[in-house]
């Protein structure tokens, strides 16, 4: 991993604005990104061209950005981006940042703006992309998919099935894919706001609240997040009420997890929780799960925890594998790295894997919205559809209009 030596000083705003140029023009690989509750962004970059697939075993990885998409086929490989280049600078210093001399771009009146240089180098490498669907799923199909999901709920073959829909969202020729991302680390201080681009894969942006699994010295971390409503009033985490479907559909993302520990005959954790936790202006349960490693015997138990969890029932539901075929029978679309997985892995000698949620991919036409919500025998087809409107509000309106720093 390579940390380049830097001459010349930049704004937050100009210095990601070079580094998405560069990496655009350059057809480079790289992940950009804000952990849960810090204020430093940091960013790998690969120029070698090569598209890496690897095993999920992050033990043995080089330090980079895994990226797996949501589908869980048995021994599927991740996409991941080796750090040829790592950078990293305070969003809180509220200063001026250093930057590789090699990264910087040149911007002239003639030429437009590096935000405008941006959204063409975007359309440019994405117009060869061709997703399974670029128009929005209508609520109609939606229902109909809720109604089904709720019939094979009471007939027992499943108990909980997760219901993703699309939306699809014009960008204008002010779109600003810089002022977005710093606009959703102003807006979410609480969730891992990321941007990738590998060159004809995907290029995505989001900022998912829930945590995969996490490993640091000998600390493993994994968490059960399930259930949504709006927070209101003046402090929404004391006065939130919870239904009883909301509070078994986090349960289950709770015992799915025990589950997965039983397997491997892990008998020795701590669960906190489930308390409510806040992502913007939504609440959640949340219930955390910590493992000491060194105590158990279990440094692999990352890798391991990786491929049991995914994906997990808060994303596809339970059984995994009956709820699996129904998503694939019945949304019409490829969820990509919707609901898959990203993240730094040894890093710092730190690794943080997320749940690709509350994410958008960037199109040549626009942007196409996910979200998904969970379903149970006690669902409303409306509410379930008004629950996925209100996730893809999270990404959407910061898309429209970000408020520039």
């Amino acid at each position: 991993m390579n940390t380049v030596a830097a001459t010349n000083t930049f704004t937050a705003t100009e210095y990601l604005e070079n580094v998405c140029l560069t990496s655009l023009n350059g057809q480079f690989q790289v992940a950009i990104w804000r952990k849960p509750h810090a204020s430093k962004v940091e960013i790998v970059l690969d120029s070698s061209g090569d598209i890496l697939q690897v095993s999920t075993e992050i033990e043995k990885l080089p330090a980079g950005f895994i990226l797996h998409p949501f589908s869980g086929l048995e021994n599927e490989k991740a996409f991941f981006i080796p750090a040829e280049t790592y950078l990293s600078f305070d969003l809180d210093q509220n200063t001026y940042t250093e930057l590789p001399e090699q990264l910087v771009q040149a911007t002239s009146k003639a030429g437009g703006s590096l935000r405008e240089k941006i959204w063409k180098a975007i359309k440019r490498e994405t117009a060869a992309e061709k997703p399974t669907i670029g128009l929005s799923t209508t609520k109609e199909s939606f229902v109909t998919m809720v109604e089904k999901a709720r019939r094979e709920i009471s007939d027992k073959t499943m108990f909980k099935v997760v219901a993703a829909k699309t939306k699809h969202l014009p960008l204008t020729e002010e779109f600003d894919l810089v002022g977005t991302f710093l606009a959703l680390c102003r807006a979410y201080p609480n969730s891992f706001v990321n941007f990738f681009h590998i060159p004809g894969i995907g290029t995505w942006i989001g900022a998912t609240p829930e945590v995969l699994i996490q490993t640091k010295g000998t600390t493993f971390h994994t968490m059960a997040l399930a259930g949504t409503q709006r927070g209101v009033g003046e402090n929404p985490l004391k006065t939130a009420a919870w239904t009883q479907k909301e509070i078994e559909e986090q349960a289950l993302v709770s015992r799915y997890i025990v589950s997965c520990f039983k397997k491997i005959r892990l008998r020795e954790y701590d669960e906190i929780g489930p308390k409510t936790s806040m992502a913007g202006n939504l609440l959640h349960l949340k219930s955390d799960f910590y493992v000491d490693m060194e105590a158990t015997g279990f440094p692999q138990l990352g890798s391991v925890m990786l491929n049991l969890l995914h994906p997990t029932s808060a994303v596809c539901g339970m059984p995994k594998d009956t709820a699996n075929a129904f998503i694939q029978s019945n949304e019409g679309f490829d969820r990509s790295f919707f609901a898959g997985y990203l993240g730094p892995i040894n890093i710092q000698e730190e690794t943080q894997v997320y749940v690709n949620l509350r994410c958008g991919r960037i199109l040549e036409n626009g942007a196409l919205l996910y979200a998904g919500a969970g379903i149970t025998e006690d669902s409303d087809p409306e509410k379930e559809w008004e629950e996925t409107e209100m996730k893809c509000e999270i990404i959407r309106k910061y898309l429209i209009n970000p408020e520039r720093t």
